[in-house]
């Protein structure tokens, strides 16, 4: 019988667990990065002038030869890919668009993202594709601190294709780990169960879920989740992980330690990831992700400078199947540093926010997330849980932005009065805008589960229109 050439886990990856990160290209140098993604960038180049019938044709439109297109500081010049341009190229091209660009009988994955925004996008992968995903997300979970060896539970949602599932239990299980798979959809009691059975070091998933699933534990084992002996919990998938409020109830609740990563199903799975210094998610994928920081009011490029704020900008280099050039996330960051004790030469930052959740009152550009970090540290007379009520067209109000806040368990509701002027008054002062502020009972809201949580709604609960 022949050998199997399919691999579940990467050779070396046992010896890997005393190293300082996951991948020499972690520590390299930034100059030697950069001149590695000049020469990446010009084999993509030719690549797509070759393969890609999405980038014929939009570089044509625009005047542009991909022969000019061969350092990072060309990229400047290059329009930029959007979502919609996505999901036209999906529609006009089943299955996976006009932007394929290997054979169909390369791809041996697809995988969808969420489709919060939208309809999903179908993403696809070639074998190559499929190891760069699994190396790159080993990269994030390994400066998180999982370690080959860890039993790791799993809680994002295992279904629906998106890639917190699948992709997140290859890494896993590439990295020498070995992932319990019940995943969020699984449900809390199971998920509990098997953390009081297996004993996990790690726990992965979103953190209002997460913080959902510990605060079960003492109803459904009758002990909190501090004793189940976790000593990691690693979140991503929406904001919470850099937000100080959520980050310390995470830590707290669990008993362990709790690191973050980012990343996105149109590029890869994760390729951020925090280290144990807990100030920022590296930049951790420079041999095969080129990333921009865009100032969203004028399209320009930043420099990789702590306290600069703005939009992230991807090229994929050395991908295959779904490849991408200066793809708009959405995703807006603030570097919080260019170096760490760490030893990692890629900058810090920490997300704050989505274009898509964005909303503009009377001029001003505010986060939801922003409002829920404010919400949260006004703990106990809050239990943090706020939506914000957007109940108009499109993303912009002259009026005051609605926002329904729960109190804290156990408060008065004859204080309600003045705790709406607190929680008003907390949000001008610190995001210069004008809310108006519900209070509503604790636990009105519905749990998070397989789903992010939505921190905006667009039409009135139930409970206030009755």
């Amino acid at each position: 019988m022949s050998e199997l050439s399919i691999r579940y886990r990467r050779a070396d990856a046992k010896a890997r667990g005393n190293e300082p990160w996951w991948h020499p290209v972690e520590g390299t140098g930034r100059d030697q990065v950069r001149a590695l993604q000049d020469q990446k960038l010009r084999e993509q180049m030719a690549y797509l002038q070759e393969r890609s019938a999405f980038y014929q044709r939009k570089y044509q439109a625009a005047g542009i030869a991909f022969s000019d297109i061969r350092s990072v500081d060309d990229l400047a010049g290059v329009p930029f890919t959007v979502k919609q341009e996505l999901r036209d190229s999906l529609a006009e091209a089943p299955p996976y668009g006009l932007h394929q660009a290997a054979d169909l009988a390369d791809i041996v994955q697809m995988q969808a993202s969420s489709g919060t925004t939208g309809n999903p996008s179908y993403v696809a992968l070639t074998e190559s594709d499929a190891e760069m995903w699994q190396d790159l997300t080993a990269r994030t979970l390994f400066s998180c601190g999982v370690r080959p060896g860890d039993l790791v539970l799993h809680g994002f949602g295992m279904g629906k294709g998106f890639v917190g599932g699948l992709p997140v239990f290859q890494a896993i299980q590439y990295m020498g780990a070995i992932d319990i798979p019940v995943g969020a959809d699984g449900g809390v009691d199971r998920l509990l169960r098997a953390a009081d059975d297996l004993r996990p070091r790690c726990v992965v998933g979103a953190p209002n879920f997460l913080i959902h699933v510990a605060e079960m534990a003492p109803e459904v084992l009758g002990k909190p989740a501090s004793e189940l002996g976790v000593e990691r919990v690693v979140v991503g998938g929406e904001p919470g992980g850099g937000i100080p409020a959520i980050r310390n109830h995470l830590q707290e609740i669990w008993g362990a330690k709790c690191c973050e990563l980012l990343g996105g199903t149109d590029l890869a799975v994760a390729y951020w990831g925090e280290c144990d210094d807990q100030s920022g998610m590296h930049d951790i994928c420079g041999d095969h992700i080129i990333v921009e920081l865009l100032d969203p009011e004028t399209d320009a490029v930043l420099a990789w400078e702590k306290g600069a704020r703005g939009e992230l900008i991807y090229t994929a280099i050395g991908r295959q199947a779904s490849p991408l050039v200066r793809f708009r996330s959405g995703d807006h960051v603030e570097v919080l540093d260019t170096d760490c004790a760490c030893g990692r030469t890629g900058p810090k930052i920490r997300c704050f926010g989505r274009t898509d959740d964005m909303l503009i009152v009377r001029g001003v550009n505010v986060f939801p997330s922003a409002i829920q970090d404010l919400v949260l540290a006004m703990q106990p007379q809050t239990n943090g849980v706020m939506r914000v009520l957007a109940d108009f067209e499109g993303h912009t109000t002259q009026g005051n932005l609605k926002v329904l806040v729960e109190r804290g368990p156990g408060r008065d509701a004859a204080d309600d009065d003045a705790l709406q002027a607190s929680v008003e008054q907390h949000l001008r002062n610190a995001l210069a805008f004008k809310a108006a502020v519900t209070i509503v009972p604790t636990d009105r809201f519905e749990k998070p589960g397989v789903q992010k949580v939505a921190l905006t709604l667009r039409e009135t609960p139930d409970f206030l229109s009755a």
